[in-house]
């Protein structure tokens, strides 16, 4: 069974672990609802199915004809995410209480991290950078990905809003069971005006009691920024996920061995610093066709 770090954090008896867990969940609209699977080893082989068996009606006496279905293979591997945390001896001797100049250094990593993981969980690509892994953008291929043909978001009547709100329903439709939709800021705000003007708009709360824009019950989430302040997202294009435990589900899951893992390596030998080690062992695996989709070419106007 996956559990998210949300889940995660709860069962752990480390109460700076479990503070720095609770820190990636409130900094990602990511990693606070995708479930994470732990695995052994360093990558997870699965078998998904690829197309079904024949069947028939048959006559008394007759024989079925034989038909087998395909069965497609797959491997994730894991990746390596984290970083250092050091704070000065001369800090630590000059500037007040060691834990609170420990924490915020900690508590500024894991944030680099969410972003890190966030701007990786879209836009990864293992040609890029051979030690992340691929995002959605490269993942999603065919039918996944719809093209808006230029369509403006909120346009000048209700009519150009129907339009782009067909869009996004055959977006939608699909993913099965979509639960998160995810664009940028601006993308979301635009969203919001034209549902006002068409009586449609509705809200909802995320996980941590704040405001979060729904269209048909889904939740329309903010996809963030990279650490340089860039929008992970461009403003004319969207995602539309499905999370799911595992296989059977057919959705996005999170792999992980071991979870996020903190360790206090105290003054190290190399400089005066005492030091955190934050890592996350992690990779993403798209367990079916319709996981997710990508809406682009729209018009944030």
């Amino acid at each position: 069974m996956a559990l998210t770090l949300a889940e995660a954090a709860k069962l752990s008896q480390n109460p700076i672990e479990r503070g720095v867990i609770e820190t990636f969940v409130q900094e990602s609209p990511v990693l606070d609802r995708l479930p994470l699977k732990n695995i052994d080893g360093s990558a997870y082989s699965y078998r998904t199915e690829g197309t079904l068996p024949g069947v028939e009606f048959r006559a008394v006496n007759a024989a079925y004809a034989e038909s087998t279905g395909t069965i497609n293979t797959g491997t994730e591997s894991l990746v390596i995410l984290g970083g250092d945390a050091d704070v000065d001896s001369f800090l630590v001797k000059t500037g007040g209480q060691i834990a609170d100049l420990r924490a915020e250094q900690t508590a500024a990593k894991v944030k680099a991290a969410t972003y890190k993981f966030q701007d990786a969980f879209f836009n990864g690509d293992t040609a890029v950078d051979a030690n992340s892994f691929d995002g959605l953008r490269k993942r999603l291929t065919g039918a996944q990905v719809a093209d808006a043909g230029g369509i403006p978001i909120l346009g000048a009547d209700d009519a150009a809003r129907h339009t782009f709100f067909d869009a996004l329903d055959d977006a939608v439709s699909r993913v099965p069971g979509a639960n998160a939709i995810y664009a940028s800021s601006a993308v979301i705000a635009k969203l919001s005006s034209s549902m006002r003007r068409l009586t449609m708009f509705a809200e909802g709360r995320d996980n941590f009691g704040r405001r979060a824009v729904t269209y048909n019950g889904i939740p329309i989430l903010d996809a963030g920024q990279t650490a340089s302040g860039a929008a992970v997202l461009p403003a004319t294009e969207l995602f539309v996920v499905k999370y799911g435990n595992g296989v059977a589900d057919g959705g996005v899951t999170g792999l992980t061995n071991g979870g996020v893992q903190v360790r206090d390596l105290g003054e190290i030998d190399a400089k005066p610093v005492l030091r955190t080690r934050i890592e996350f062992f992690c990779g993403v695996a798209v367990f079916g066709g319709k996981a997710a989709s990508r809406l682009t070419g729209f018009v944030n106007a």
